[in-house]
C-alpha cells in the first residue's frame, strides 16, 4: 500500500460508538480491569496506555502515519519541532561526544548546539552545506553523530543525502535530519541512510499555521531509546494537537502538491528581477545543487528564497510594502508568509556567523502559500517596486 494511502487510512481502532473519524482522547490517564492488567503495563510487558506523558491514542495515531510516510520503523511524538531536536540530542550524545552540524540550521537549534551542549560537556563543530566534500576531515575519533537539514533554513541548499548517508555509515555515525522543509511526502531520508528524520510538525505537516508539535521517526532501538528519554522529562505532544496534526497528514500530499507548483511558478517568474541579485528554488535549473535536489526530492517544496541588492533596508521596505503576505514567524501555513532572517529568526546571531551560513542582510524567505499564484505573485512584485 501506498505511503500517501496509509497515511490516510491509518485509524485509532474504533469505539463502540463506530465513529468514522477518530474520536479526541482527552485524558491525562488511563483505567485497567485488574490489578494484573495493570502491573504488566507498568512492568512494560504490553502496550497499553498508562499516563498521556508516555502515550495517548491520538498521539499514537500520529506517530503511525508518520512512520508510514517516512519509511521509518517507530516514532514519538513531542510538543514543538525544538523538543524533538533537543530529545534526539540529549538521548544519544554523552560528555565527551562530538556532534559534526551542518552550519546552515534553524537559529534556535544554532542556540542549543552552542549555548546549552557545551555545559554537558558535548563539543560542537560546523560544516559548510554547500561543501560536502570536506566533511569527511571534520570527523573526529569522537564523533559521535551528523546533524544537518536538507532544503537548508534560510538559504535552501541542498545537502547530497546519499553522500552523507554513506559517509555515516562508513564512520559508524549516528545520521540526524531535520526533514521539515521537504516533508515526507517529498522527500524521504531514511531510504538514504538516515538513522534518525526530525520534524516539526508545526510547519508543513499542519499546514494552517494552529498548533505547535513535532517528531522524531527512525530505527526501533533508537526510537525506544528517544523514548525513555521523553517519558521522564516530558516534553509530550497534546492529545488535541496530535488530533490536529493526524488529520493534517491527511491531506499532506494534496496540500505540497499546490505549494510546490505556487512556489515554482514564483521563482521563474522572479528570476532575473532588477531589485534581485539571486533566487533561491529547489527545482530552478539555477540552483547550484539543482541536480541534487532533483535525485532526491519529488518536488522543490513550498520554500523560496531571494536577496535584494539594497541589502537590510530595502528587506524592511519590502515587507512594509507588503499587502496580503502575512508577516510572521512561521512557515507552511495556507498563507503565504515573508520574513527577513537577517532581523527576525537569524537576529541574534552575530554578523559574522550570519555570513557564515550566507544570511545576507536582503534575504528574504517566501513561504508560499495555496492563495492563487497570480495573487502572490503580484503582491511579491508590487512590494519590490
Amino acid at each position: 500500500m501506498n505511503p500517501i494511502t496509509k497515511a490516510i487510512r491509518i485509524q485509532t481502532e474504533r469505539t463502540s460508538e463506530m465513529e468514522h473519524s477518530t474520536p479526541l482522547f482527552l485524558t491525562s490517564s488511563f483505567c485497567y480491569n485488574d490489578a494484573e492488567e495493570m502491573r504488566a503495563a507498568f512492568a512494560d510487558e504490553t502496550d497499553a496506555n498508562i499516563y498521556s506523558r508516555f502515550s495517548n491514542p491520538n498521539s499514537t495515531e500520529f506517530i503511525d502515519k508518520m512512520v508510514a510516510l517516512e519509511g521509518a520503523e517507530a516514532g514519538f511524538a513531542t510538543a514543538s519541532g525544538m523538543a524533538a531536536v533537543f530529545a534526539s540530542f540529549m538521548t544519544f550524545l554523552k560528555a565527551g561526544d562530538h556532534i559534526l552540524a551542518c552550519s546552515s540550521v534553524f537559529g534556535s537549534t544554532i542556540t542549543v548546539l552552542n549555548k546549552y551542549l557545551p555545559k554537558f560537556g558535548i563539543e560542537v563543530s560546523y560544516v559548510a552545506a554547500n561543501d560536502t566534500a570536506s566533511w569527511e576531515a571534520a570527523i573526529r575519533p569522537n564523533t559521535k553523530m551528523i546533524y544537518m537539514e536538507t532544503p537548508t533554513n534560510p538559504g535552501l541548499d541542498i545537502i547530497d543525502l546519499e553522500l552523507v548517508g554513506k559517509l555515516a555509515k562508513k564512520h559508524n555515525l549516528l545520521l540526524n535530519v531535520d526533514n521539515c522543509f521537504a516533508t515526507p511526502v517529498c522527500q524521504t531520508p531514511i531510504a538514504f541512510g538516515a538513522d534518525l528524520v526530525i520534524h516539526s510538525a508545526t510547519k508543513w505537516l499542519d499546514g494552517q499555521g494552529r498548533v505547535l508539535g513535532g517528531v522524531v521517526v527512525g530505527k526501533k532501538e533508537l526510537i525506544h531509546e528517544l523514548y525513555l528519554f521523553c517519558r521522564s522529562t516530558g516534553p509530550a505532544l497534546s492529545p488535541f494537537n496530535a488530533w490536529i496534526l493526524s488529520k493534517s497528514l491527511e491531506t499532506l500530499d494534496v496540500r505540497m502538491e499546490r505549494h510546490a507548483g505556487n512556489a515554482l511558478k514564483i521563482a521563474q517568474a522572479l528570476e532575473g528581477h532588477e531589485k534581485i541579485s539571486w533566487i533561491k528554488y529547489p527545482y530552478l535549473p539555477s540552483h547550484p545543487q539543482h541536480a541534487i535536489a532533483i535525485k532526491q526530492m519529488k518536488n522543490g517544496g513550498g520554500l523560496i528564497s531571494f536577496n535584494l541588492k539594497g541589502g537590510l533596508e530595502s528587506g524592511r521596505s519590502f515587507l512594509n510594502n507588503l499587502k496580503m503576505l502575512s508577516l510572521t514567524a512561521n512557515l507552511g501555513d495556507t498563507r503565504s508568509i515573508a520574513s527577513h532572517p537577517a532581523s527576525t529568526t537569524h537576529a541574534k546571531l552575530s554578523e559574522a556567523e550570519r555570513q557564515a551560513v550566507n544570511i545576507t542582510p536582503g534575504l528574504i524567505r517566501i513561504s508560499v502559500g495555496l492563495e492563487h499564484v497570480d495573487d502572490i505573485l503580484a503582491d511579491i512584485v508590487q512590494a519590490l517596486a
